[in-house]
């Protein structure tokens, strides 16, 4: 009895290891199993058959196995999570690319329709740049700005890559490729500053740039955005750190260091930047036009700008 388990405990490694090495998806054609060692490896939760003919190991992540399952790539915010890029809000359902003529009828996730050329695809996956470019192409602004800082910062692609590519993208959300192109930075710290910055760039507050090092009498200090021109900060607060008592302290004294300097602190909380843009916008504009001593332009309510 030990030894029989022993044997089909071998031979249920053997699958997994076979699938493992065509990168954790496979066709039952590429896989040189018997049907009683492929029963074997179903039975024990370890291998997942996801549609006829295709199989899959158990601990894939959920946007791959969604891939695997209608024969397409884990794309957009979905494929931003696998490249470990930061995402101002995660996906509620895996985004799956497919091919145009591809019909679905499967539940459980986010179609797109694209004929994807190889150089786009990295295995079950689109590439770190197609990623960029697709979640550009589809999410607001801020957001798809955060994901395209967060490649960057990541080393994922280049400043030279990510430009070139967007003058070289055509069709729909063109313009919102290049937009992010051309205000992307791998100097921004996180998704939550990314997207204020984002929000920003829309009010037409242009100065504005991520973690700039500044002089003042308590030491050198790099507050998240920073216009020298106006002499303007804005922070990106969130509980997780300013939370904490010695932050806190800390915090306080880089802000009375900065005004007793000149300069004008504004100070943003994560739930502000997610869910009241249009306040944070016109606070902006109003902080700028008063520094400039000229009016603010009119606030275009989010509801009203269109996504690509």
């Amino acid at each position: 009895m030990c030894q029989m388990a022993h044997r089909q405990g071998v031979e249920i490694t053997d699958v997994c290891r076979e699938i493992w090495r065509r990168g954790g998806t496979a066709l039952s054609g590429e896989l040189d199993i018997d049907r009683r060692s492929m029963r074997r490896a179903l039975d024990s939760g370890r291998v997942l058959r996801l549609s006829r003919g295709v199989y899959a190991l158990s601990s894939q992540h959920p946007p791959l196995l969604a891939a695997a399952r209608v024969r397409g790539v884990a794309s957009h915010t979905s494929a931003a999570q696998l490249w470990l890029m930061d995402l101002v809000k995660p996906p509620a359902l895996p985004h799956v690319t497919v091919r145009r003529n591809r019909r679905l009828q499967e539940r459980g996730l986010v179609p797109h329709w694209c004929d994807l050329p190889n150089s786009d695809i990295n295995g079950l996956v689109t590439t770190p740049l197609r990623t960029v470019v697709d979640c550009a192409r589809t999410l607001p602004f801020p957001e798809g700005l955060a994901v395209a800082d967060s490649a960057l910062r990541r080393g994922l692609v280049t400043q030279e890559e990510l430009l070139a590519r967007a003058d070289t993208t055509f069709g729909a959300g063109r313009t919102a490729v290049r937009r992010v192109a051309q205000h992307a930075s791998p100097d921004a710290a996180n998704p939550f500053e990314s997207a204020l910055r984002g929000i920003a760039i829309q009010a037409g507050v242009q100065g504005l740039r991520p973690q700039v090092l500044l002089e003042l009498r308590s030491g050198l200090v790099r507050p998240d955005l920073v216009d020298r021109r106006l002499k303007l900060v804005s922070e990106a607060d969130s509980f997780e750190w300013h939370g904490k008592r010695a932050a806190l302290a800390s915090d306080c004294r880089r802000y009375n260091d900065l005004v007793a300097d000149g300069w004008t602190v504004l100070r943003f909380a994560w739930e502000q930047v997610m869910f009241d843009q249009e306040w944070v916008a016109g606070v902006l504009q109003d902080t700028q036009a008063l520094l400039t001593g000229s009016a603010p332009p009119p606030v275009v309510p989010s509801s009203m700008q269109k996504c690509a």
